[in-house]
C-alpha cells in the first residue's frame, strides 16, 4: 500500500525507535515500535489529551507516573488460559503487575486536571487479594514458600530431619575414615549424598559409586548406611515437588479466572506507558501540542483570470458560468508552523555529533492548495518535504510536533508522499517510470480506488534506460497510467453542475520530491503542470520539488498556488537551508557544480549556453531576495529594540517595586526592633530598681546599677550604636556612570584607575582627575582601594592563624572503641522478605544503639533480601555508614552496620 510506503519514505519506523527509547516498559517499548496512525481524527483528539495530561504530571513535582514492577505478562495469562502450569517467577511478576498497576492508579487519582488518564486509570482492576495470595505462597526467590500449605510445610520439616540425620552419619564415616577420603566434604550426585573417597582406598568405604572425578581419583561413594535414608529423601522431594505444583497450579487457575481483566490491565498500562513516552519525547524535542485546523463552507474555486474573460465573452448567462466552477472547502484559518524541525536530524545533532538543525518558517494561507519550492540542489527542499509530512504523522498520531506555539495543521485523512528513487532492474522500472507508478498509486488513494482496479493501469512493460530517446518513450508508454491526462495534457473546465450532494471533501496531503523528473523537460513540466492542476482539485494540501521555470509561473495564473524557495547565499556560494515564501528558487546548478569540484572550465562553457532570458530572471530573482534579506535584518532589528525595550520597562518596575516593599520591610523591622528594645531595657532596668530596693542602699551598689544601665543603653539606643559601613565592592570601568560625593556630581569614566588609583571623569564639558578613593557609584557601593584590600587580607591572615592556634590547643578524640560481636549486636534475617526483614532491623538498631555496631546476617542467595536490607539501611537516620563483613565473618552474606 502507498500509505505504508510513504511512512518508510519519511523514515516514520526510525522516529518510533527513538520514541521506544523513552518508554519505562517492554510492553511500552513494543508499542512504541508498532506506533499506528489513527484512523479518525475522534482517536487522535484521545491520543492528544493523553499525552498533553501526561505531559503536565511529567512536569509536577512528584506527579511523575511510575511504572515500577510492571512486566510483560501477556504470554503467561495465555498460558494460564490454556490450562498450562505458571512457574514462580511468572506469578511472581504477575503480583509484581498487579502492585504496580495499583500505585499508576493512586498517582493519577490524585492529580487533577487529568480527566482522560483518569477514565483509563478507572479500567484497572488490580486484586489485591491475589497479588497478596501469591505472595503468600511464593518467596521472594520465587520458590513456593513453607507458609504455601501445611503439607508442604511439614514435608519440608521431614526433610531437614532426614537430612542431618544423613550428614550425621556421614560426618561419623568421614571421621573414623579420614585417610580414605579425598576431602572433609559431604555432596551430592544425582540427587543422593555422597563423600569423595580415594581410588585406591574405596574398599575402605563400603557403598554405591555414583561418579567419579575427571582424572579417575576420586570416586563419589554413598556409603550402605545412609542407602535407606537417601531413598526416604528422595521420596520426600518427589512429594514435595508434587505439592509445590499443586499450589501452582491453584495460583494458575486463579489467575485464569480473572484472564479478561489482566488483559485489560496490561492494555491501559500499555496506553499509559505510550502517552508517558510521547510526552517525555515531546519535552525532550521542545516540541508544543499540535491545534487541528477545520473546513470551511464551500467556495467557488478561483478560476484563471484569462480564462474567465474569455469565458465571458462567450457566455452571456451569468448563471453557466458560475455553474462551470466547482465548490470548494478552505480551511478555515491558514496552516503556522513556524521554526520546525526534523525530529531526527535533531536526534542526529544531539546523540551522533550531526550538523546544527536549521528550522523551517510553514505558512500557508487557508486558500492555497499547492506549494511549489524551488532553489538549489542540495539547498533543503526534500528535507522540507519530510520535516512536514513527519509533523503531519506525529500530530496525527498523538505526538507534539517540533515546533515553535501555536502549531496549527489540519488534520490529513491520508499523508502520501513520492519521494526518492524508485529505478529497479528486477522490475523493469527506470526513475521516470518509478515515479509515475507510485503517482498513480496516490492518485488510486484519493479517488478511492481500490487496488485491484487500478492494478491493470499500472503493470505496464517498460524497460529501464538512461538513454533520453527512450526515456522519451517511456513517458509515452506510462504517461497513459495516470487517469488525470488527456492526449494534449490539458485541463478542460467540467461543464457539468456539481451539487454540494457531489462535493468532494479533500483532506489528504500530498508530497512530491522533483515531480516530472527524469524525463524530456518539456513532456515532464507539462505533465507536473496537469498533475499539479489535478491535485489541487482533489487534495487539500499538495507540496512539491521542482527545477521546471514552468511551474513557477502556476503562481500568476491560479490563486491556489504558492511559491517559495531555499535561499541561497551568494557571498559563501552555499545554501543557507532557509525557506522563503512568495519568491521562487534559483536553481544555481552551474554555482553548485563548481562548488562540488567540477572542472572550472566546463562550468565556463556550459555558462556560455545558458540563454540570456533565463539570467535576466535569475538576476530579477536574486535582487528580490537581497531586498527581502534587508526587510528582514531590518525587521529583526526592530524587534530585538523592542525586545530590550521592554526589558528594560520590566526591571525598572521590578526594581521600583522591590524598593517599595523593602523600604515597607524596614519600616516594620525598625517599629520591631524598638519595641523589643523598649521591652528588653524597661525589664533590666525594673529588675535592677527591685535589686538595690531589696538589698543594702550602699554607693557600691549604686555604681554598680550605674554601670549597668549605661550598658543597657549602649546596646538598646540607637545613637550609641555605630552604623556599619558599606563594604566595598565597586570598580569602575570605562563608560560607567559614577558620583563624586565631594562635588556632588555625576561623571562619566574616560579611563581605568592607574598605578597610583587615579582616573579621568567627565562632566558636562568639564575634565578631570578624581582619586579612587573619591567616587562611589549610582547606587552607593564605595570601590576598593589598595589600603582596604590590605587591611582585608591582613584580617583574614589573623583570623587564620588564631584559627589554627586554637586547633592546635584542641586535645585529638579519642579512638573509638573496638567492636566486638556478640549475640546482642547481631541478628539473622535468613528467610525473612524484605518487609519483615525491615521491622527486624528498625528493632535491632534501636537496641543495638550501646555498641555502635551491628552485625546483619541475611545469607547470599539470589541477593534480593540483600538489596533490600542496604536500600533501607542507606535511608535509616540511626546509620553512618555499612560494609559487606570480612571473608571470615560471612563475606557477602553478613552486612555490618555502623551507627551514629
Amino acid at each position: 500500500m502507498i500509505q505504508a510506503e510513504t511512512l518508510e519514505l519519511l523514515e516514520w519506523p526510525r522516529l518510533c525507535q527513538h520514541l521506544a527509547t523513552f518508554a519505562a516498559t517492554k510492553l511500552g517499548v513494543a508499542a512504541a515500535l508498532d506506533l499506528a496512525i489513527p484512523a479518525t481524527q475522534a482517536q487522535t483528539a484521545e491520543l492528544l489529551a493523553q499525552t498533553q495530561e501526561t505531559y503536565q504530571l511529567e512536569s509536577r513535582a512528584g506527579g511523575a507516573l511510575s511504572f515500577e514492577g510492571i512486566q510483560d505478562i501477556g504470554t503467561s495469562l495465555q498460558r494460564a488460559e490454556l490450562q498450562g502450569l505458571l512457574s514462580g517467577e511468572e506469578l511472581l511478576a504477575i503480583a509484581t503487575t498487579l502492585a504496580g498497576a495499583r500505585q499508576l492508579r493512586r498517582i493519577i487519582d490524585s492529580q487533577a486536571d487529568v480527566p482522560t488518564l483518569k477514565e483509563l486509570a478507572a479500567q484497572l482492576r488490580t486484586y489485591p487479594e491475589l497479588e497478596q495470595e501469591i505472595h503468600r505462597c511464593i518467596d521472594d526467590r520465587a520458590q513456593v514458600a513453607d507458609r504455601a500449605t501445611p503439607k508442604l510445610a511439614g514435608i519440608r520439616v521431614q526433610m531437614r530431619q532426614l537430612r542431618d540425620r544423613i550428614y550425621q552419619i556421614l560426618q561419623g564415616i568421614l571421621q573414623r575414615q579420614s585417610n580414605a577420603v579425598q576431602e572433609q566434604l559431604i555432596t551430592q550426585r544425582s540427587g543422593r549424598f555422597v563423600i569423595p573417597v580415594k581410588a585406591p582406598q574405596k574398599d575402605a568405604i563400603p557403598g554405591i559409586v555414583h561418579d567419579s572425578s575427571a582424572s579417575g581419583a576420586t570416586l563419589y561413594v554413598e556409603p550402605h548406611s545412609t542407602v535407606n535414608l537417601n531413598n526416604q529423601m528422595r521420596q520426600l522431594l518427589r512429594q514435595e515437588q508434587a505439592e509445590e505444583e499443586a499450589v501452582r497450579r491453584a495460583l494458575t487457575e486463579q489467575v485464569a479466572a480473572v484472564k479478561p481483566d489482566l488483559d485489560r490491565l496490561v492494555v491501559v498500562v500499555t496506553t499509559l506507558d505510550l502517552a508517558a513516552a510521547k510526552a517525555r519525547y515531546s519535552f525532550w524535542l521542545q516540541a508544543n501540542p499540535p491545534k487541528f485546523i477545520e473546513l470551511g463552507e464551500p467556495e467557488l474555486a478561483p478560476k484563471n483570470p484569462e480564462k474567465e474573460d474569455e469565458e465571458k465573452e462567450e457566455k452571456e448567462d451569468e448563471e453557466n458560468s458560475e455553474n462551470s466552477q466547482l465548490l470548494i472547502r478552505n480551511l478555515r484559518s491558514q496552516i503556522t508552523l513556524r521554526q520546525l524541525r526534523h525530529p531526527l536530524l535533531v536526534w542526529q545533532q544531539q546523540h551522533e555529533q550531526g550538523f546544527p538543525v536549521v528550522p523551517v518558517d510553514l505558512t500557508i494561507g487557508p486558500h492555497i492548495r499547492v506549494v511549489a519550492i524551488t532553489g538549489p540542489n542540495t539547498g533543503g527542499k526534500t528535507v522540507t518535504l519530510k520535516t512536514l509530512g513527519l509533523a503531519a504523522l506525529m500530530a496525527k498520531a498523538g505526538m507534539f510536533v517540533a515546533a515553535r506555539e501555536p502549531v496549527e495543521l489540519p488534520w490529513f485523512d491520508n499523508i502520501l508522499a513520492d519521494i526518492g528513487d524508485e529505478q529497479s532492474l528486477q522490475q523493469s522500472l527506470s526513475t521516470f517510470s518509478g515515479h509515475i507508478r507510485r503517482i498513480s498509486r496516490i492518485l488510486e488513494v484519493l479517488q478511492n480506488k481500490s487496488p485491484a482496479e487500478g492494478e491493470e493501469k499500472s503493470n505496464l512493460p517498460i524497460t529501464n534506460s538512461h538513454q533520453q530517446d527512450e526515456e522519451v518513450t517511456d513517458t509515452q508508454n506510462t504517461v497513459s497510467a495516470l487517469p488525470i491526462l488527456k492526449p494534449k495534457l490539458q485541463i478542460p473546465q467540467p461543464q457539468i453542475p456539481i451539487t454540494n450532494s457531489q462535493l468532494p471533501i479533500p483532506k489528504s496531503l500530498v508530497l512530491l520530491d522533483e515531480v516530472g523528473a527524469g524525463t524530456d523537460p518539456s513532456e515532464g513540466s507539462a505533465l507536473a503542470i496537469a498533475l499539479l492542476q489535478y491535485l489541487a482539485q482533489h487534495s487539500l494540501l499538495t507540496v512539491a520539488t521542482t527545477h521546471f521555470g514552468e511551474l513557477k509561473a502556476l503562481k500568476y495564473q491560479d490563486s491556489r498556488f504558492e511559491n517559495a524557495s531555499v535561499e541561497f547565499d551568494d557571498n559563501s556560494m552555499q545554501p543557507t537551508y532557509r525557506l522563503l515564501w512568495g519568491i521562487p528558487g534559483r536553481s544555481n546548478a552551474l554555482t553548485i557544480a563548481k562548488r562540488l569540484g567540477l572542472l572550472a572550465s566546463i562550468v565556463e562553457e556550459a555558462q556560455t549556453y545558458v540563454g540570456g532570458a533565463s539570467q535576466d530572471v535569475n538576476q530579477v530573482i536574486a535582487g528580490l531576495e537581497a531586498q527581502r534579506r534587508k526587510q528582514e535584518t531590518k525587521a529583526r532589528e526592530a524587534t530585538q529594540l523592542l525586545h530590550q525595550t521592554e526589558k528594560l520597562h520590566r526591571e525598572v518596575s521590578q526594581k521600583a517595586a522591590a524598593l517599595q516593599e523593602r523600604e515597607r520591610e524596614l519600616k516594620i523591622a525598625q517599629e520591631v526592633a524598638v519595641n523589643e528594645a523598649i521591652g528588653s531595657a524597661k525589664s533590666e532596668i525594673a529588675q535592677i530598681i527591685r535589686r538595690l530596693q531589696s538589698g543594702n542602699q550602699t554607693a557600691q551598689n549604686a555604681q554598680e546599677a550605674t554601670e549597668t544601665l549605661n550598658q543597657i543603653s549602649q546596646k538598646h539606643l540607637p545613637s550609641r550604636q555605630q552604623p556599619a559601613k558599606p563594604k566595598p565592592s565597586f570598580m569602575p570601568k570605562v563608560g560607567d556612570r559614577i558620583r563624586i560625593p565631594s562635588l556632588g556630581q555625576t561623571a562619566e569614566v574616560l579611563s581605568g584607575p592607574d598605578a597610583n588609583e587615579e582616573l579621568s571623569v567627565r562632566f558636562g564639558i568639564m575634565k578631570m582627575t578624581v582619586k579612587l578613593g573619591e567616587i562611589e557609584s549610582l547606587d552607593g557601593q564605595k570601590p576598593e582601594t589598595k589600603a582596604q584590600l590590605a587591611k582585608a587580607a591582613a584580617q583574614a591572615q589573623a583570623l587564620a592563624t588564631a584559627k589554627a592556634k586554637q586547633a592546635a590547643a584542641e586535645s585529638p578524640k579519642p579512638n573509638p572503641e573496638i567492636a566486638i560481636r556478640t549475640a546482642n549486636n547481631s541478628i539473622d534475617l535468613r528467610g525473612a522478605r524484605v518487609s519483615d526483614a525491615e521491622i527486624e532491623i528498625d528493632r535491632a538498631l534501636s537496641k543495638a544503639v550501646e555498641y555502635g555496631v551491628l552485625w546483619i546476617i541475611h545469607g547470599k542467595g539470589t541477593g534480593q533480601l540483600r538489596r533490600g536490607v542496604h536500600e533501607f539501611l542507606a535511608n535509616h537516620p540511626q546509620v553512618s555508614r555499612f560494609e559487606l563483613a570480612s571473608q571470615k565473618e560471612g563475606g557477602g552474606g553478613v552486612t555490618v552496620v555502623y551507627l551514629k
